[in-house]
């Protein structure tokens, strides 16, 4: 059998070796209960509350600000009823393009009748419409959760956070930022950036699964979201995700050192398919802004619509080659992606691939040609 060639980054990253041998001892010797009194427990709570400081270092944060949670999904649902029930914002604005984890919750609420619900519009290319926000900012005096994420996890598109940021400083609102796709891949400085929440899911930056941060800016008292134990300083009850969150401050470490070069060897990637893509087919389309103000580890690709596209992601996989159509979140479904519907009349047939340090250019060129073939 060949070798799997794996574009699907977004979704899930492989687990750094390195990160593999932090986490080896809290798997095995390591057991303790961080709340135990005993030494076997101290040890494990020590390692949390070094972990912690580590984390809010790299983020510029305070470590009583830094949370672990199971993953992004919990972080944001988190922050989202945090904002409507102990911090009382009554009227929610998202776009509709964001996560499943964000649109799911504010419609469960806006349901619910514990806020209302709005949308603010996108420009053509996908972006935010920053002047929409704020012409709805200043529209109604009531206490406003502005919840945006960083990068969307579909086409890429990046929201300026400090200029959402100072939009909701200026009108008094909440504002969240879905930071997922860019926590372990950006330089982000919480000391210059007014936000209330951000998120992380420690798979998304070759860490485990099932481990996730929340921000919350020490301007914000909220209420626990799971209800039980003591743990996380009272806001978080269940036993800690030790082996979790060993390995999320790993990845997040090594992210954070290897970042320039990473991220420069990453988006030569994506720049060197997208070129091949556009000389190898015609009537081919990038979604959202790809040359712009876009991750350097995705790329949102349309392809002409007919039966042999249709069929492009099956054959892709029965050839070894793993991609998505569009969120991993939804993969299962057939109703096509939320956020190509929201931003694209024409029919296509859409596949995103997204890139690691583990990608090459010789994978970039095998999947090409199969595509070629197939198409």
């Amino acid at each position: 059998m060949n070798p799997r060639i794996y574009f699907d980054n977004a979704a899930t990253t492989p687990i750094d070796p390195a990160v593999v041998q932090e986490m080896l001892p809290y798997l095995s010797t390591h057991f303790g209960n961080p709340s135990s009194i005993y030494s076997y427990g101290r040890e494990n709570r020590l390692a949390i509350e070094k972990a912690r400081k580590s984390v809010a270092s790299i983020l510029k944060a305070q470590p009583a600000e830094i949370f672990f949670t199971s993953g992004g999904t919990e972080s944001s649902n988190t922050a989202i009823f945090s904002a409507v029930r102990t911090l009382n914002c009554k009227r929610i604005i998202t776009s509709p393009i964001e996560h499943h984890a964000t649109l799911h919750t504010v419609e469960f609420i806006e349901k619910n009748q514990e806020a209302s619900l709005e949308f603010v519009k996108l420009l053509p290319d996908g972006h935010i419409d920053l002047v929409d926000l704020e012409t709805r900012l200043q529209a109604s005096p009531v206490k406003t959760l502005v919840t945006l994420m960083h990068a969307n996890n579909e086409i890429g598109n990046i929201t300026d956070l400090h200029t959402v940021g100072e939009l909701c400083k200026k009108y008094g609102a909440i504002f969240h930022a879905d930071t997922v796709q860019t926590v372990g891949h950006f330089t982000i400085d919480l000391s210059t950036t007014h936000v209330d929440f951000i998120t992380g899911a420690g798979h998304k930056f070759h860490g485990p699964k099932g481990i996730g941060l929340l921000y919350i800016s020490q301007r914000n008292k909220i209420n626990p979201f799971i209800h039980g134990g003591g743990q996380e300083r009272n806001m978080r009850a269940g036993t800690e995700n030790i082996y979790g969150i060993i390995g999320f401050t790993k990845a997040l470490e090594l992210a954070n050192e290897n970042h320039a070069a990473d991220s420069t060897y990453i988006l030569s990637l994506k720049k060197y398919m997208k070129g091949k893509l556009a000389d190898s087919i015609p009537g081919i389309v990038f979604n959202g802004d790809p040359d712009g103000n876009s991750l350097y580890t995705v790329l949102s690709v349309g392809f002409p619509h007919n039966e042999k596209s249709e069929m492009l992601l099956f054959n892709l996989d029965i050839h070894h080659i793993c991609v998505s159509g569009g969120s991993a979140c939804s993969s299962g479904a057939n109703q096509g992606s939320h956020v190509i519907n929201a931003l694209i009349t024409e029919k296509q047939s859409t596949v995103r691939f997204s890139f690691s340090k583990y990608n090459t250019k010789e994978e970039i060129d095998q999947t090409v040609e199969k595509i070629k073939q197939l198409l």
